[in-house]
């Protein structure tokens, strides 16, 4: 490994956020998924939780739009909706559902600073209203055309960059914030090593 391709995976390394995640549940389309991999890797979040409460399907992420950020981020996948919400809820104080409802708060009103997984539902029908449940609070993205939607991966890429917009003022990603223990995992994993 050269120097310059270590430097390049340490400065993204130093800028992964452990306090910002997603949540995707029953999502269908395997394309979404890798879309929604890229967006994150490309705003520094390191753990992604898959949640399909219907019948497993083919794992695919090696599409054009993932662009090989599989291999920098990590996917923790759940069957079991409690499971899944009872892991996040011990990392993330906010579960935030990106979700169509008069209770939502707009987008830009809301913060990412504490600790927050964004839940992402299904590409048809949204989400569950059990997952709900789970949620701390629900935001919506401001739209004034006549289609109220937007596909999931557009949804997330706007919700996550307005996190990493509120995150990048308040300085998050002016210091690494992982611990030194994940740090040193990650390093392993990525082969970090310089004059190889």
């Amino acid at each position: 490994m050269t120097n310059e391709r270590a430097d390049k995976l340490l400065y993204a390394l130093e800028r992964r956020q452990p306090d910002l995640t997603v949540v995707l549940a029953d999502i269908e389309d395997p394309r979404n998924i890798a879309a929604v991999m890229r967006t994150c890797d490309a705003v520094g979040v390191q753990d992604i939780y898959l949640l399909t409460t219907k019948e497993k399907r083919v794992r695919n992420w090696k599409f054009r739009s993932a662009r090989s950020a599989e291999k920098w981020i990590h996917l923790h996948e759940f069957s079991n909706m409690e499971e899944c919400f009872e892991v996040v809820g011990k990392t993330f104080s906010n579960i935030v559902a990106a979700t169509l409802s008069d209770e939502s708060k707009g987008l830009y009103e809301t913060s990412f600073i504490e600790p927050t997984a964004i839940v992402f539902g299904n590409e048809r029908h949204g989400l569950h209203n059990n997952i709900l449940k789970f949620c701390t609070a629900s935001v919506v993205i401001p739209q004034v055309g006549m289609v109220k939607s937007l596909n999931i991966s557009v949804a997330c890429a706007v919700c996550l960059y307005e996190a990493f917009r509120q995150k990048q003022q308040a300085g998050h990603y002016s210091e690494a914030r992982l611990s030194a223990e994940k740090q040193q995992l990650l390093k392993k994993e990525w082969k970090i090593d310089f004059g190889i």
